[in-house]
């Protein structure tokens, strides 16, 4: 008797968890869980080869455009920090 109460009980949670997960759209497939962020990347990478061209560029020794290489892969950070210096000044 204990077993099948544990069992109805279980099928109820399971119950309850899958239409909350179909509320929240996770239930099933669909093309609403696909995420295109291709025009992000696109702009980040040609921002990363300009600034990687910059910096290498621009570089005296190796490990100076090295360490632009490095610049290169996080030059959002730069431009973040010297738009907001422009702006609250």
């Amino acid at each position: 008797m204990e077993k099948s109460k544990e069992k109805e009980f279980e099928e109820k949670i399971e119950k309850k968890v899958e239409s909350w997960a179909d509320s929240c759209g996770k239930g099933k497939k669909s093309k609403k869980d696909h995420f295109n962020g291709g025009v992000g990347g696109a702009i980040y990478g040609l921002g990363f080869i300009g600034a990687a061209i910059y910096y290498i560029g621009h570089a005296d020794s190796f490990w100076v455009g090295v360490l632009g290489f490095l610049k290169a892969l996080v030059w959002p950070t730069f431009v973040v920090y010297h738009l907001l210096e422009f702006l609250y000044k």
